[in-house]
């Protein structure tokens, strides 16, 4: 296969391909799933044939719509069901784990090509390759042929622990900062109404408060830990004056879904704008959503308009939404394919935070 069709797909039949996209982002939670019910059945001869007949079914309907990328990665997927299958391989957690990294990966490259945005940073030739290996590994070199490839693939070692829910370390409101502390209990009494809005939220506001902190330390304290603090408690609960059928929504957005939940940030920044004091926090919870190149929202600001906290927001906020995404499909907490996903797509966040960021994860690993 010539190696071009991996690393710069090209769109041959668009309609095709939009269709194989929203066919992908059905059957990607049905994989999941069967992945996670065969990690406990492995013996289940149905659940294998389900998952046998999915992946079959991708490798079909990108061959069908002319997506060599899409049958690359399938297809030694495929030949390594049909293995266990027959009993030559076990299905191993890390079997498992590599499965459902590829599938994620098959996924954003396509909505990638199909936005027009480049998939150099998805490191998918690696990716093919090795699945090509993978898919005729000897029974004993399966494991670590898999633990290889998820590092080589995401740049993280593949045994990650949890990231943990309890309340980190705050800083002390500086003297001018009057009534702060009182403001900042509330400002979490208001987080803490959101969680309430779904038991898929529980523990969400101090991991992402833990991680937002931790990053902003390790490059070197450039936000107020303070005004930070009040931006994580409070950059989504706008979220709440959004009807709940939208924001707590699994499907594809509609358009005007994607309208409501676009105006979120500015109801709580322009509040705290009237708050003597909080014009930082303000200012990174309006931001949050912005892109460095321009694409994100309310306001298509470009980098250099973008403030350093709005810039941690945003990376600490999508990894905890990636983690939720993978929830929603039956599956516990990846934080391995959570950090894998964010750097696959780190053009869409400021790149000076991504390395903090990386840096706190790898913490995470060691501990």
């Amino acid at each position: 296969m010539d190696i071009r069709l991996i690393t710069a797909p090209v769109i041959q039949d668009r309609e095709a391909l939009e269709e194989f996209a929203d066919v992908l982002t059905d059957r990607a939670p049905q994989i999941e799933h069967d992945v996670a019910r065969l990690q406990k059945s492995p013996a289940d001869r149905e659940i294998i044939a389900d998952l046998f007949r999915a992946i079959h079914n991708i490798k079909g309907d990108a061959s069908l719509c002319k997506f060599d990328l899409g049958v690359a990665i399938a297809h030694p997927i495929e030949t390594m069901m049909g293995r266990f299958r027959e009993g030559e391989i076990p299905f191993s957690d890390l079997l498992a784990e590599m499965i459902l990294l590829a599938v994620d990966r098959l996924e954003l490259a396509t909505d990638a090509v199909l936005a027009g945005k480049s998939v150099e940073n998805f490191r998918l030739l690696d990716l093919v390759q090795g699945l090509d290996t993978l898919a005729l590994a000897s029974n004993e070199d399966v494991d670590t042929r898999c633990a290889e490839l998820i590092e080589t693939v995401t740049g993280f070692p593949s045994v990650i622990g949890e990231i943990s829910s309890r309340a980190p370390r705050v800083a002390t409101p500086k003297s001018e900062q009057k009534n702060a502390s009182s403001d900042l209990q509330f400002f979490r009494s208001l987080a803490l109404q959101l969680e309430s809005r779904s038991p898929l939220f529980k523990g969400r506001t101090m991991r992402i408060l833990r991680l937002a902190l931790e990053t902003n330390k390790t490059g070197g304290n450039a936000v107020d830990p303070v005004q930070l603090e009040a931006a994580v408690y409070l950059h989504d609960v706008g979220m709440m004056l959004v009807p709940e059928a939208v924001w707590l929504k699994v499907g594809k957005m509609t358009p005007e879904d994607k309208r409501q939940l676009n105006n979120h940030p500015g109801f709580v920044a322009g509040l705290l704008q009237r708050m003597p004091g909080w014009e930082a926090a303000a200012e990174m919870v309006a931001q949050h959503h912005e892109m460095p190149d321009g694409g994100g929202y309310p306001n298509q600001l470009l980098a250099p308009e973008i403030c350093p906290g709005a810039k941690i927001l945003a990376i600490v906020d999508a990894f905890e939404a990636v983690m939720l995404k993978h929830i929603h499909r039956g599956k516990n907490r990846s934080v391995l394919r959570a950090i894998a996903e964010i750097n696959a797509c780190d053009k869409q966040f400021a790149p000076e935070w991504i390395a903090p960021f990386n840096a706190v994860i790898r913490k995470t690993i060691e501990s």
